[in-house]
C-alpha cells in the first residue's frame, strides 16, 4: 500500500518547502532532501548516509517521536558544528507514516 506523507523542510536559505515523501521506498530524510534538491549537490549526505559526516544534520522543529539516537549518530553530532538540543542526522530518520507533518530545518553547512 503506497502512502506518501507531508514534510515541511526549511532549507539553508530559510525557505520552507512542503514536500511529499514516500513511506514505501525505505528512504530516509537525507535522501528526501537530496531527491528534492533542497541543498546544493555535494553538500548533504556526503558519506552516503552512514552517520559519518554530519552534512545532513537538521533541527527537528515538530513534536514527533523519533527513534532513539544510536551511538554512531550521537558520536557524530558530538563533533559537528551548529549542534542544538533538537539536532538529528537526516540519514538516521527513516520515512514512516508516523512522521506525517514532520517539520525540520537544515543545519548550516560546516
Amino acid at each position: 500500500m503506497e502512502q506518501d506523507i507531508n514534510l515541511k523542510i526549511t532549507d539553508r536559505d530559510g525557505v520552507a518547502h512542503d514536500v511529499l515523501a514516500p513511506t514505501d521506498m525505505a528512504m530516509n530524510l537525507m535522501e528526501v532532501v537530496r531527491s528534492y534538491e533542497l541543498a546544493p549537490e555535494g553538500t548533504i549526505g556526503i558519506c552516503g548516509g552512514m552517520a559519518m559526516c554530519a552534512s545532513c544534520q537538521c533541527y527537528v522543529n515538530s513534536d514527533h517521536e523519533l527513534p532513539e539516537m544510536q551511538d554512531d549518530e550521537e558520536a557524530m553530532l558530538s563533533e559537528a558544528f551548529y549542534v542544538k538540543d533538537n539536532s538529528r542526522l537526516g540519514c538516521q530518520i527513516q520515512i514512516t507514516p508516523e512522521l506525517d507533518g514532520l517539520e525540520v530545518e537544515l543545519a548550516p553547512e560546516s
